[in-house]
């Protein structure tokens, strides 16, 4: 389970690498203008959390039920890199009940997760620019937001920051 709004490095050394890395606040500003408030942070820890409401590791986010929750309000969710497949699923399950949910995620478009969990359950939003999570370089891959909300599927593309 992710330990809060987490990414990994390199996909050489998946789920070996520091994945505690926040999600960058101006990008989270960004996000609350186009998507509305965040009411729940689906992964997080009580230093980190993006939204008042927040699962932690000991909560096991993956067993909680996100729609009843959240009550239909938007849900955040930067689950660790290293391990998404279980989290892109438990998003398609959620959304079918009503959730909405924002998963932000390496744009990996030929991974399992993504075919057989996003492709069909959720609107990509590819991201630029790159988003920096240490404040000084940016990620080294692409990232996409994956809306998950009413069945709505396909791409766009964000330019969020000018």
């Amino acid at each position: 389970m992710a330990d809060g709004n987490i990414i990994t490095g390199a996909s050489m050394n998946r789920g070996k690498s520091f994945q505690a890395y926040e999600t960058p606040g101006e990008f989270l500003q960004a996000v609350a203008l186009r998507f509305g408030f965040l009411s729940w942070d689906l992964a997080a820890t009580p230093e980190n959390a993006k939204a008042p409401n927040y699962f932690t590791k000991e909560q096991d986010s993956l067993k909680q039920e996100w729609r009843v929750k959240s009550g239909g309000l938007v849900c955040w969710l930067n689950p660790e890199f290293g391990c998404i497949a279980p989290w892109a699923e438990k998003c398609a399950t959620e959304m079918k009940l009503g959730a909405r949910i924002l998963l932000l995620t390496p744009a990996s478009v030929g991974a399992n997760w993504f075919q057989q969990h996003v492709v069909p359950n959720a609107h990509v939003i590819e991201l630029s620019p790159r988003l920096s999570f240490d404040g000084k370089n940016s990620f080294p891959k692409d990232l996409i937001l994956s809306v998950f909300y009413g069945g709505l599927t396909g791409r766009s593309h964000w330019r969020w920051k000018p």
